[in-house]
This record gives structure tokens, sequence and C-alpha cells, in this order.
């Protein structure tokens, strides 16, 4: 499916298959990478190992997925970490008190609170501006800024940012490390390291895994520089994701296009389905031509994931009664696993935002934001029909 997105470059599958899985690695020849669980490793003399020493600086395991997630972003590295904000956390620790970081205006309420709550005490200062706004962003722009940092598609308001247009302001700006969370799109639907991006950071725990069982979170790269200041923090701070987990995440790249591809023909026909609904006010989908920044999703994309928000007519109490009624979307917050998923972000996933950032962005408690999973289509708009006669149903 593509929709007038860019065309899939051959070759993606067979990397997430294969990168880092050779089996003459080991010596028992085991086509699946073995899950090794040993903390600490025999050394042959004092100081003298053979790659690994101590788990929580390296494991078997862990530089498996590290190679292919790397690959698949046409990275020269990859880390995993025990979380997608203990990814941000390293990336963050990178900076100094007196440091200036500009993020997005609308991004996920976790960093948001992350940066808001916890980092600002450590002396560094943060502005947000509209990513998709370039004149707004230059201009956040401080002599000391020193990490950029955007979503996009944003979360939860969809929008989409140019990332190579931002690439070139932040670059011509001084030595400032560009960061682009592709949490929502993957390494198989946008690639930003390709578009001027420093680095690729991820919630390993949505899409990349997509089997909803594991928290982790991950970085791209191809800077050595960058890599080795990550690696050094990965291990100082200490936040890595166990070797099962890692094991896990390995087992679902292997599926990843094929699960991408039918998020993204389910979400478009149940974005259609919601557009032509008389008590739905407004679909916010980028694969949509209604969608304010549809053109630039064409031409830096290779298709759109399962996560997009809309309007429901009414208030509250609407969106209450329509998310109670689902019988096949779960109210639950997360999203990108094979299941469908349906959350109120104004009372949910970014509650910690600030009232009067929630009002300025659009975060009303009429905006739902949707997973659609890999389900029969049918059966999605089957659900989201009944819930939406069910909310209509609702007196004012």
């Amino acid at each position: 499916m593509s929709s007038g997105f860019r065309k899939q470059p051959a070759g993606f599958a067979t990397k997430a298959i294969h990168v880092g899985q050779d089996p003459e690695q080991w010596k028992s020849m085991c086509v699946i990478p073995p899950i090794c669980l040993s903390t600490t490793y025999k050394q042959d003399g004092p100081g003298e190992h053979r790659g690994f020493e101590y788990s929580r600086s390296g494991n078997p395991t862990r530089q498996v997925l590290e190679k292919c997630l790397a690959s698949l972003d046409n990275g020269k590295y990859g880390l995993t970490f025990s979380s997608g904000l203990g990814a941000s956390t390293a990336v963050l620790s990178m900076l100094s008190a007196g440091d200036h970081v500009v993020l997005g205006d609308d991004i996920y309420g976790g960093t948001n609170r992350l940066i808001r709550q916890v980092i600002t005490r450590f002396g560094i200062e943060s502005t947000f501006a509209d990513p998709t706004n370039l004149d707004e962003f230059k201009a956040a722009i401080k002599p000391n800024t020193k990490l950029v940092w955007v979503e996009t598609p944003t979360n939860p308001m969809i929008k989409v940012a140019d990332i190579q247009a931002l690439s070139d302001i932040i670059h011509k700006s001084g030595d400032i490390i560009f960061a682009v969370d592709n949490t929502f799109l993957t390494s198989y639907f946008q690639r930003p390291l390709e578009l001027g991006a420093d680095l690729v950071c991820y919630s390993l725990t949505k899409y990349m895994n997509g089997h909803t069982d594991v928290v982790m979170g991950g970085v791209t790269m191809n800077s050595e520089d960058l890599y080795d200041r990550l690696k050094f923090l990965q291990n100082a701070v200490g936040i890595v994701p166990s070797p099962f987990d890692c094991y896990q995440v390995n087992r679902s790249l292997k599926t990843l296009a094929l699960r991408m591809e039918q998020h993204f023909k389910n979400s478009v026909a149940v974005a259609k389905f919601l557009e032509a609904h008389p008590f739905v006010e407004k679909v916010l989908h980028p694969a949509l031509p209604s969608h304010p920044h549809h053109q630039i999703a064409l031409k830096q994309t290779y298709g759109y994931s399962g996560v997009f928000s809309f309007y429901i007519k009414g208030n509250l109490e609407h969106s209450k009664a329509f998310l109670k009624n689902l019988k096949m979307f779960a109210l639950a917050e997360s999203l990108g696993g094979y299941e469908s998923l349906a959350e109120l972000p104004s009372v949910m996933t970014h509650a910690s935002v600030p009232a009067e950032d929630r009002k300025k962005l659009g975060i009303s408690d009429s905006l739902v934001r949707l997973s659609v999973g890999i389900e029969d289509v049918d059966d999605l708009i089957a659900d989201l029909s009944n819930a939406l006669k069910m909310a209509q149903n609702i007196k004012n």
C-alpha cells in the first residue's frame, strides 16, 4: 500500500531478519540468537576479556538487537535502553548546566514531564516551539542551544514536521544535536537519519516490538562521537534493558514490515470511515488529503502507522460514552501493539501537560487518540460505529 507516499526500497525485511543474526557467531550455530542471562563473563587474564565483562556494560543478546536496529535506520550504530524515557534521559544527560534545549510543542506527556519537572532542576534551559512553523522554531534557537528534540508526527495532535528543513536550520545555527523521536512511524515508514537528523529515538515498547509485552527504548545514529558518548551514559547511568526483553524485540523486528503495512491499511480505512461520520468533527491522519501536512508526509515518509486522533462532537460526557462503549478497542494508554487501543489524551497520556498548554495545542476533552491494530478492519469499524451511536444518544 503506498497511496502516494515514497516507494519503499527493497531489502528492509531482509535486514530485519538477518543483520546481527549470523549463526556462525555462536559455537552452537543456533539460527535464532540465544538469550544470554549471565551478568558477568570469565576473563582470560586481568582486564583481558573477549568483548564482554559485565552485562550492564555489554551483553551478547543486546548487541544482536542493537546491530539490527541500526541497520533498519541505515545507521552505523544502535543502542537500547530500559524504556523510551530511559533513551530520552540518556540523550539529555549529554547536556550540562547552562545548556539550552529546544523541543517540539506537542510531544509525549512523559517527555514533557521529564523536561519540565526533572531536567530543568539541573540548570538546563528549555523552550517549546511548533516544529511545523519554521520561523518560530528558528527563533527559539539560542547561542547556548545544544539539543533540538522533535516528534514527527507529534503526539497527540499528529502534526508532521519537515525533517530536512528543520535539519538545515539547526545545523546552520551552530554545533547542535538534532534528535527525532520516530516512535510513531518506525524505521519502516520514516528514516530521519537520511533527512538530516543526528539521532533517531524510539520507544521500542510501541511498534518496533509491537506485541505489548516489552518496555524498552532505543537510539540510532551515524556519528561515532555521539555513539561513544551515549554508550558511556548507557553504562554509567545504568539504564539498560534485560537480555530477555532484547530477545523479544529482536524477534518482533522480523515481522515489522508485515505488521506496519497492515496497520497502515487498517488505519486509513478507519480514518476514512470516521471522516465521513456525522458525529465526528475532524480527523487528524496524515494519509488523508484533509490533513494540513499531507504533502510533507508524502514527501518524507513511506506510509503511515495505525495511530491518529480525531475530534468527536460534543463534550467530555460524549467522549466518555464513546470510549466506554467500545468493545474491540481497549480503553488503554500506549500504542503500537497488534491490538487496537483508544484513549482520551486530556485525562490520560497528556494529563501532566499544563492545562494552558493543552488548550493552546487543541488537546481538548473531545480529542480521542486511536491506535488501530491489525484485526479485521470491518470488525473495528463496526465497533467504532456502535460506540459513536451510543455517544450520540447522550443529551447535552
